[in-house]
């Protein structure tokens, strides 16, 4: 589970973040939030009253939107718990690229959605992570501290579909849904999967 971007991801106080902070990284190695000197050894920045959640930290995704250029804006990156993103590990973007369009499968239960590679993963990760819109769209627990399933996920990632930007829930369901019809859609799925997977 991802809860990068999401406004409310983490905050100073232990407890009222969505998720633990030191998922965000710790003093002098922040790899999730914005710092004041833009660097991982900088101090966390905390939104402000205009923010979208005031008191808690900004929190970052790879993928930001580069017509942005405030790094301390927390719209400025991809919102986990209302869009539906997919984390790579570094060897997964050697073959795809941020911004990229993705098909998610949930092999349990057949649901379906759209997503984008918003984020990166530690290299030590086999397989990334999926953020918390994504866990609700397959009907998966999406609490970022306690949800989430180690097994029976599969991605479809399109390379090279993307412009490297992030784009709206409308935008990434019907791109990632005409990619997956092209690819083969279900058919093609159920053909590469061992064991297939029923789709409701």
């Amino acid at each position: 589970m991802d809860a990068d971007g999401a406004f409310r991801a983490y905050h100073p106080h232990p407890g009222l973040g969505l998720d633990a902070i030191q998922h965000a990284g710790y003093p002098g190695n922040w790899w999730a939030l914005a710092t004041d000197n833009g660097k991982p050894s900088g101090h966390p920045v905390v939104q402000g009253k205009t923010d979208p959640a005031p008191g808690y930290y900004v929190s970052m995704t790879a993928l930001f939107n580069p017509g942005n250029p405030n790094e301390r804006d927390p719209r400025r990156f991809v919102d986990a718990a209302s869009i539906p993103y997919v984390v790579l590990p570094p060897a997964g973007l050697k073959h795809a690229n941020l911004g990229d369009f993705a098909t998610v499968i949930n092999r349990r239960n057949g649901k379906i959605s759209g997503a984008i590679v918003a984020d990166e993963s530690a290299p030590s990760l086999k397989m990334g992570e999926g953020s918390m819109a994504l866990a609700d769209a397959l009907g998966i627990n999406s609490n970022p501290q306690t949800g989430g399933i180690e097994h029976g996920i599969a991605y479809v990632i399109y390379p090279g579909s993307g412009n490297r930007k992030p784009r709206g829930l409308d935008e990434i369901v019907s791109i990632s849904g005409r990619y997956f019809q092209r690819w083969g859609g279900s058919l093609k799925l159920n053909s590469c999967l061992p064991y297939g997977f029923n789709k409701n």
